[in-house]
């Protein structure tokens, strides 16, 4: 099969862009998680666009990056934000397994995830609104973000239930694929902070994707743990941590 077919899923799956996947199986889903980090050009593009229509008409840096944020939500249906909400709700549970899973698969929201909701978007809000150039800021989180997905899914890590997003995608990541396109968005994350920021907004940048890999990671490791492995929550829950992450390293000055 050809790449296409696994960006058209990773574009099907992660956006609101609207393509038609040629293939929905484990081998298309495996090359979309590889090619997962492309698609944050597609979201953190549209939060930079509304960040420089925003600076145009004159808004203040802080409604500016609240309209960043709000776009960069919509162009994803706000999924990575329900994941995050949801993984929030079953952790905090504290309850085992069987039990926090159970929670997660419920559409209602619980008080665990309704405060991390409010917290992650406050802070994504104030650090973008911070940021020595924010409109690069936002491009770098979104690739950063999605990063940590074919690291979610690399070899060995398993899936938490059969069926799901996280059953299909599961395991199915070499790692040396994984360290690969990692190689590939700092490189080109620090690009783009050189152009945007000289020399110190390439480090800033390189030292964004690593930071979000590795809260990711972390964040990873703590699930699978807790949960026995990953679901399409948490994914798109560590979406949105390394997003933040991201973020918040860029708002260092």
């Amino acid at each position: 099969m050809s790449w296409g077919a696994g960006a058209r899923l990773a574009v099907t799956l992660l956006s609101v862009v609207p393509l038609r996947a040629e293939r929905v199986d484990r081998e298309a889903a495996r090359r979309a998680m590889v090619l997962a980090p492309a698609v944050g050009v597609i979201v953190g593009g549209g939060s930079a666009v509304a960040l420089v229509v925003a600076d145009g008409l004159g808004f203040s840096g802080l409604l500016g990056a609240a309209l960043a944020v709000a776009v960069g939500a919509a162009l994803t249906r706000a999924l990575h934000l329900d994941g995050l909400a949801d993984l929030a709700d079953g952790l905090g549970s504290r309850k085992p397994a069987e039990g926090a899973l159970e929670i997660m698969k419920k559409s209602d929201i619980g008080p665990f995830g309704v405060a991390t909701l409010v917290l992650t978007l406050f802070v994504q809000v104030a650090a973008l609104s911070s940021a020595p150039v924010p409109w690069a800021s936002a491009l770098v989180a979104g690739v950063a973000g999605r990063l940590a997905l074919p690291w979610a899914c690399r070899a060995r890590v398993p899936s938490a239930r059969p069926g799901g997003l996280g059953s299909l995608v599961a395991g199915s990541v070499s790692v040396k694929a994984a360290v690969a396109v990692t190689v590939v968005v700092v490189a080109a994350s620090a690009g783009l902070g050189l152009e945007a920021d000289g020399p110190v907004g390439a480090a800033r940048a390189g030292a964004a994707v690593l930071v979000a890999l590795a809260v990711a990671l972390a964040t990873l490791r703590h699930a699978v743990r807790r949960l026995g492995g990953v679901t399409g929550d948490v994914l798109g829950a560590l979406v949105e941590v390394a997003t933040t992450a991201a973020l918040v390293t860029q708002a260092v000055r």
